[in-house]
């Protein structure tokens, strides 16, 4: 991997926190991902189950971590399988972890290979009564591929039908929404790389580049910095492209007097960053653009202070579309007649932004968390309002990512990159 060793205490202390929530005498099973085929012998880049990760900190294939607090077997409470390596794969794909190296990892101690794992199973299911199964209720999930996970809950329903099954999903939920100190730092350095990829970009935009270039700018910078690359796919949006909320093609031109809607942000160690700025290709907004920036920035500003313990997401989102009424009204994109006939499921603001002002983030860029339970200490929430004006030919989001104090406004993990309106002229035309 290229990030450097995560401290191993992160994973112990997740397991031990999982395994409070579970019910007495159960076990509870996590698979890594399959690797993806694209066509002939070609693969997708493998990416680790967040889940499996989240518990053991390992990130390879073939994996699969068992959690069986009650086991009268001392050595079962806590097993790894593993893909076992060879000097063959050693070779073609590089050393997969041994049980040292796993141990290292993780601080799981019991470690056996996968062509074991039915035979142990087989004993640690005699043992239990309950197992906890692993499946996708994310808010946003729509997964149509069968993944390992679900091939596995198969297997295992199937073997074991007299099993009760529990979900470790609302665990997850909870537990991962709220971050470690561990996991903050990585998050930090996450927004520190993406810092320095958008100070390089800020100091290469000019007419006439293209949007893929400005990808590849943030591409080349992230990979220096031990990054995989982006978190999520990123969006390069000049011009009216950034009245497309999910603009990804990232191929046209950047034209003199426009303005480019940035949304991106590098991982590392799997924890993502998720940043968006606006900025003037010819290095200075227009009038007309920068009273537009500067609203979208004052309700930034305000919704940020929002976000506290016990703030309720459904209520906070009410109160940001107060903000951006009111601040859309002064630019005149609405009157007050808009305003007084609107419609109260799809209020007049909504002509003009659309989306949510915000989401957890940290595994996943959307990461866990459950939405209709009050904020905690130490989630981490973006903030993105936005304006978006086609018949002006511009489109303006800004988005930080924060984290939630028991007291106070939040911490901005993004504080030291740019987004004054002034600083981002006076960096550009340094």
């Amino acid at each position: 991997m290229k990030y450097d060793k995560i401290d191993k205490t992160l994973f112990i202390k997740n397991r031990k926190n999982f395994a409070a929530q579970m019910q007495p005498n159960s076990l509870a099973v996590f698979n890594s991902n399959d690797i993806y085929p694209i066509s002939a012998d070609s693969t997708m880049p493998f990416q680790q189950h967040r889940d499996i990760f989240y518990l053991s900190g390992v990130d390879q294939e073939e994996s699969i971590l068992v959690i069986f607090p009650d086991c009268l077997n001392a050595k079962h409470r806590e097993i790894l399988f593993l893909k076992e390596t060879n000097d063959h794969i050693a070779v073609w794909e590089g050393e997969k972890l041994t049980k040292e190296a796993a141990f290292e990892t993780s601080g799981i101690k019991t470690v056996y290979w996968l062509q074991d794992m039915e035979k142990i199973m087989f004993e640690l299911m005699t043992q239990c009564d309950t197992v906890y199964i692993n499946t996708n209720e994310h808010y946003r999930a729509n997964v149509e591929t069968e993944t390992r996970e679900d091939r596995f809950t198969k297997w295992l329903k199937d073997k074991y039908p007299a099993h009760s099954v529990a979900k470790s999903n609302p665990i997850l939920q909870r537990l991962r929404s709220v971050k470690d100190p561990i996991e903050l730092e990585l998050m930090q350095i996450a927004c520190n790389i993406t810092e320095k990829g958008f100070r390089r970009v800020l100091d290469f935009v000019k007419p006439g580049v293209w949007e893929y270039n400005i990808e590849a700018e943030f591409m080349h910078e992230f990979l220096n910095n031990r990054s995989k690359g982006f978190a999520y796919t990123p969006i390069i949006a000049s011009g009216n492209n950034a009245n497309v909320l999910h603009y990804i093609e990232n191929n046209q031109e950047c034209k003199a007097g426009d303005l480019i809607l940035i949304d991106a942000g590098a991982e590392y160690a799997n924890y993502a960053s998720d940043m968006s700025r606006t900025i003037p290709v010819s290095g200075k907004f227009t009038k007309r653009q920068k009273d537009v920036y500067n609203a979208v920035n004052r309700v930034k500003n305000e919704a940020t202070k929002m976000l506290v313990p016990g703030t309720i997401w459904s209520v906070y989102h009410v109160e940001v579309g107060k903000l951006m009424t009111s601040e859309l009204l002064g630019l005149g994109l609405l009157d007050k007649a808009d305003v007084q006939n609107e419609n109260p499921d799809w209020p007049a603001y909504k002509k003009y932004f659309m989306h949510g002002t915000s989401h957890n983030i940290g595994l996943d860029t959307h990461d866990y968390g459950i939405l209709t339970e009050p904020m905690k200490a130490n989630m981490v929430f973006t903030v993105e309002p936005g304006i978006y004006i086609p018949d002006e030919g511009f489109g303006i989001r800004l988005e930080d990512d924060v984290v939630i104090q028991d007291s106070g406004k939040p911490f901005n993990l993004m504080r030291n990159i740019p987004i004054e309106a002034e600083e981002i002229e006076a960096l550009m035309n340094s």
